[in-house]
């Protein structure tokens, strides 16, 4: 059990204080979102690529006490065996638990999991309060709480699959909003050739966070282009669909055509096989013709732009159009937990609601630097076989994400909220 390191008296700072509030927040939201699970819920792992809630909850907490606690002279690790269960992927700092094996941790029980954030909480939110923190230390909190949202989103899409997986395929909750879109018109924003700033200023040394994926900022040109103003949505896809998208092999790369009919994919995953329904975090409901299809790999959203003769946008097409746009999507703080449609407009849903993806590999810019230390593993290792997504979905954290936030995933991936937004070369 850990030996408490004890802190300064708290100071008055107005900034400590937020930033108190602020932790306190966040990591409150997580075991509110993990409170519908029972004990049982939160032990399943339903396929390698997903994690418990339980180990979503303590790898989390295990981020602070590494890289915040762990830094003030004598502290004493809460349970040194934890480290190696609860490391992720980290490996400049010890071995790891394999990740396909997180659904056998029956022990630690799911009550001692919250016991161990409310004891890390409490220690990190007297240090915060204190205004002892060093500018290293104080930087990791800061990239913890970005981390920890990160982790409520998966922690949304994660139980999502297990509980669809589950013959009963209970629901996450039963009182998630839930109202029809309205149909919007496809219609074209056009855009010039020109050159433009893409990346976000590199973080701490500027004062705004961003990941290093994100950085640095550097020119590219963008040849004329034209993309949709909204994402595809469920009918469009449905018609995809019907018209033997998922049997005709011209429309698809080739890997993801051998992987649908390896798979037997018919339509996007936690559709039913009429077409009618869809699994959402509420249970089975009708699929809302008007609101963005979600839940495809990118081999998917490639075949039916394919199908379409249009294609996929690239990242930098996209963060073009998005820069200086409102961030104010249908996002996880709006108790819906399912994408929506949105209001007309020149450019809509650019955030919130479905991950889009592009045609863009995840790589590093010109210049690209990791985090210091340990924390350089922490985006740059997987820049290798994945692919960018672009604007948050209805499961991101209010707040989270910005024009310059580049989500990456395999092409494979179907259990995250992706969809697609249609693009065109200048006619």
């Amino acid at each position: 059990m850990n030996t408490a390191v004890a802190p300064s008296p708290p100071t008055t700072d107005p900034l400590a204080a937020a930033l108190a509030t602020r932790y306190a927040g966040i990591r409150a939201r997580s075991v509110a979102l993990a409170a519908p699970l029972s004990a049982e819920d939160a032990m399943v792992q339903s396929m390698p690529d997903a994690s418990p809630t339980k180990w979503h909850l303590a790898h989390t907490t295990w981020f602070f006490e590494r890289f915040v606690l762990a830094n003030r002279p004598g502290y004493a690790p809460f349970n040194p065996d934890w480290h190696y269960l609860f490391n992720s992927y980290y490996q400049s700092i010890g071995p790891a638990h394999a990740r396909p094996q997180r659904g056998l941790l029956s022990r630690p029980s799911l009550q001692e999991v919250l016991h161990y954030r409310a004891e890390v909480d409490q220690q990190v939110i007297a240090l915060v309060q204190a205004g002892v923190l060093d500018a290293t230390t104080h930087h990791q909190l800061l990239l913890g709480l970005q981390h920890e949202q990160q982790h409520q989103e998966l922690l949304l899409t994660d139980i999502k699959h297990a509980l669809w997986c589950n013959p009963l395929q209970p629901a996450y909750r039963d009182d998630l909003a839930c109202s029809p879109s309205t149909a919007v018109p496809l219609r074209w924003q056009e855009s010039p050739e020109q050159i433009v700033e893409i990346g976000a200023p590199a973080w701490p040394a500027h004062a705004g966070f961003a990941y290093d994926n994100e950085s640095p900022v550097h020119r590219v040109l963008v040849p004329a282009h034209a993309l949709a103003n909204r994402p595809v949505s469920n009918d469009e896809y449905r018609q995809f669909v019907a018209a033997g998208g998922y049997r005709e092999p011209a429309h698809w790369m080739s890997e993801g055509w051998a992987l649908c009919q390896a798979e037997h994919w018919q339509h996007p995953l936690y559709w039913d096989d009429a077409l009618q329904r869809e699994f959402t975090l509420g249970g089975w409901r009708a699929l809302d013709p008007h609101a963005p299809v979600c839940h495809l790999s990118y081999y998917e959203a490639d075949a039916y732009a394919r199908w379409r003769g249009l294609r996929l946008p690239t990242e930098f097409e996209w963060e073009a159009a998005a820069a200086g746009q409102p961030v104010d999507g249908h996002f996880a703080d709006a108790d819906r937990l399912h994408p929506a449609g949105g209001r007309e407009a020149p450019l809509q849903q650019l955030f919130g609601d479905v991950w889009e993806w592009t045609s863009s590999a995840y790589g590093a810019y010109p210049g690209f630097r990791p985090f210091a230390g340990h924390l350089g593993e922490y985006n740059g290792k997987f820049m290798n076989g994945q692919w960018i997504l672009r604007g948050g979905s209805c499961a991101t954290p209010a707040g989270h994400v910005r024009a310059s936030y580049r989500n990456f995933f395999a092409p494979s991936a179907r259990w995250q909220f992706a969809g697609l937004r249609l693009a065109r070369d200048a006619a």
